[in-house]
């Protein structure tokens, strides 16, 4: 005590000394909070990193080709167009963890609502997605919109 009254003359009590820490140590703590949650929301992933697999589920003969080639101006990592596991009767998007904004922005190209994006589940109409982030699965609403825009000739 005697070594605290030399070195900061004129302060008589711990008080000070108390409430000091406790301000200092308040700080800290809401600033990195706020740094930090301001910083998660800005991630974008370029469309030449996200792998699509395009699966046809409907009736049309073609149409997970003709969507293929929609996509492909768009700069997206496409795989082989294939066929789905079972028909849909409606288009579909699914999304692996940490691509639902690939997957809304592959939606809004294809003119598409958002409402049809979901999550990637094994219940998803494609035998397995392998290396794909994107699925889209087409059905007939989709395949329509598409055929009837790239046929140039009657078959």
């Amino acid at each position: 005590m005697l070594i605290l009254g030399e070195i900061h003359p004129g302060s008589t009590g711990a008080t000070k000394a108390t409430s000091t820490p406790t301000t200092t140590a308040t700080t800290p703590t809401t600033k990195p909070k706020a740094k930090h949650s301001g910083s998660t929301t800005t991630t974008t992933i370029p469309p030449s990193k996200v792998v699509v697999m395009v699966a046809n589920g409907s009736e049309v003969n073609g149409a997970a080709a003709a969507v293929t080639a929609e996509l492909r101006p768009g700069g997206w990592d496409l795989l082989a167009p294939t066929n789905a596991a079972t028909s849909v009767t409606a288009t579909q998007i699914y999304y692996v963890a940490g691509y639902e904004k690939s997957a809304d922005a592959i939606a809004t190209s294809l003119h598409l609502p958002t409402s049809v994006v979901a999550p990637y589940t094994t219940a998803a109409p494609v035998t397995s997605i392998g290396s794909a982030l994107v699925a889209v699965v087409v059905g007939p609403d989709l395949a329509d919109k598409i055929s009837t825009t790239t046929t140039t000739t009657a078959g």
